[in-house]
């Protein structure tokens, strides 16, 4: 299976009751294995979780923590980008150079790299006390 129809196939799970924004995520790891996640809403809006960090925690609990591709998907008139914590979660788990695809149901799809979407990440390096 690509990582765009793991990302399609997915996000008709998404729990998305108040909005209808449905969103659908996969990402590759560079052993191949793909994770998936949708998002998942709450009626206390701030508490709901994303596509993206429901694919990273797949991710991590299978016991991978490296990012080798991303696919996200949402039925939108333009690809929709991560949102600005989704870009943190992306980049610690990935190189820059990683291709991140946002795609439309209607087709539509636009590649950009991890640092495109997050220009000057904060980073383990920002950490360094010594």
């Amino acid at each position: 299976m690509t990582l765009a129809q793991a990302a399609k196939n997915i996000r008709k799970n998404a729990y998305a009751p108040y909005s209808g924004f449905q969103v659908g995520a996969a990402i590759r790891t560079p052993s191949g294995d793909i994770f998936c996640g949708v998002n998942v809403e709450n009626v206390a809006y701030p508490e709901g979780t994303c596509a993206e960090a429901g694919a990273i925690a797949a991710m991590v609990a299978a016991g991978q923590t490296e990012i080798a591709q991303v696919y996200v998907i949402a039925d939108s008139p333009d690809p929709v980008p991560p949102c600005g914590g989704c870009r943190q979660k992306l980049a610690e788990f990935a190189q820059g150079s990683v291709q991140v695809t946002m795609a439309t149901t209607g087709g539509q799809e636009k590649t950009v790299t991890v640092a495109d979407l997050l220009p000057g990440a904060f980073g383990k390096g920002h950490m360094d006390l010594g």
